[in-house]
């Protein structure tokens, strides 16, 4: 190992639904972090891990940051915003446009509290002209005061390799926090209950994800390898749950199928999962219920 090894933590930030988990799953090589179209996937900070030669870089994705309309939206935004003072460097992730806008100036606001060192990510770039990526990057150089400003496209990949050479120039010098191999500290259960939401936001309309949680219930490996999962889809309406099961079963086993190769692909085992859906009325204001879900507002 390098006698000079660096180590350090990263946190990724932005609006919901910028791009941050899939530029996290590209850097470190490997889907860890759920991803959709739709705003406020991520709820939870998530940890993952790339390691080279020169050293080691955890990146801590964590929830878009937006104005909050119950308790799991104010978790969602104080988990957040707790990482700015706990890392090593920020990577603030933006779209491309033409102006600077309530949200990202909320964001900006935050980060003029601290002394963390600021990367900009304009992403996205894979949407406009070449030409036209100039204009954003002096749009924002003339905000703040970024220790870079790097322009890139984390669904293609464009310029992802100098994200990482770039952050490696911020990383003190440290030990190696993980062995070579780890990729996350998630637990399976974990993984598999975000995986299960993540097919069930992309199967569902758009009012319904947001009122959904994952509850694994059961998790056992059989003696051949074999994973038997059982996990309950929580909704916050009776209405809610007869489109989640649909017509015949038909959309429950349409979310089941397509998480359960998602989960085969990332064990690298076969798994059986069973699913059902459970209504808790207004679980996102009910503290009690936020916590069984894995949403502790104290923490």
């Amino acid at each position: 190992m390098n006698e000079r090894y660096k180590s350090g933590f990263v946190s990724l930030i932005g609006r919901p639904n910028v791009g941050k988990s899939t530029l996290m799953n590209r850097l470190i090589g490997q889907k860890i972090a759920i991803t959709s179209d739709k705003p406020q996937t991520t709820r939870n900070r998530i940890q993952t891990v790339y390691t080279d030669e020169e050293g080691q870089i955890i990146f801590l994705d964590t929830p878009g940051i937006h104005k909050a309309r119950n308790k799991l939206g104010e978790y969602m935004v104080n988990v957040a915003e707790r990482t700015l003072k706990d890392v090593d460097v920020i990577l603030w992730l933006v779209e491309p446009a033409g102006y600077i806008g309530a949200g990202e100036q909320h964001i900006l606001t935050c980060l003029k509290q601290v002394k963390t060192p600021v990367i900009l990510i304009i992403n996205k770039v894979d949407t406009i002209a070449r030409d036209e990526v100039l204009k954003y990057i002096d749009l924002y150089r003339n905000a703040y005061n970024f220790a870079e400003i790097i322009p890139v496209s984390a669904l293609k990949g464009t310029n992802t390799d100098t994200v990482i050479g770039q952050l490696m120039k911020y990383m003190p010098e440290g030990p190696r926090y993980y062995d070579e191999d780890t990729v996350t500290d998630q637990p399976m259960r974990q993984i598999a209950a975000e995986l299960i939401r993540e097919k069930a936001l992309r199967c569902l309309s758009d009012e319904i994800p947001h009122g959904i949680a994952i509850v694994i219930e059961k998790m056992t490996e059989r003696k051949n390898g074999m994973f038997d999962i059982e996990a309950s889809i929580v909704c916050e309406r009776d209405s809610h749950k007869g489109i989640i099961i649909g017509k015949g079963g038909a959309m429950l086993k349409k979310i089941g199928s397509a998480a359960r190769y998602e989960i085969e692909s990332l064990m690298g085992t076969r798994v059986n999962l069973k699913l059902w859906v459970k209504v808790r009325k207004n679980w996102r204001d009910n503290e009690l219920y936020m916590k069984n879900y894995g949403y502790d507002p104290r923490k």
